[in-house]
């Protein structure tokens, strides 16, 4: 069987990227999608971060984001926000 790279383009741009998360408040243990994701770009280590609502419990999650983190992050196509300063 073949496929062209039309069928293998658009077959991967429906796939979502998971990745593996941990809540803070409750500690629970799950996988989300890319668009579950926010990431915020900042000056400095302490104004980089990532964000989530966790499924279990419903909060807010924000957890730091480093260089690492931010490279496999805009990779798998989380929406980026960069924080300016003045």
């Amino acid at each position: 069987m073949m496929t062209t790279r039309a069928t293998t383009a658009r077959a991967t741009a429906t796939v979502p990227v998971l990745f593996k998360a941990a809540c803070p408040h409750c500690r629970a243990r799950f996988e989300l999608a890319s668009d579950a994701f926010r990431l915020a770009i900042g000056a400095s280590r302490r104004t980089t971060f990532y964000a989530f609502t966790c499924p279990d419990c419903g909060r807010a999650a924000r957890r730091p984001a480093g260089e690492r983190i931010v490279e496999l992050l805009t990779g798998g196509g989380v929406r980026t926000l960069r924080l300016h300063t003045r």
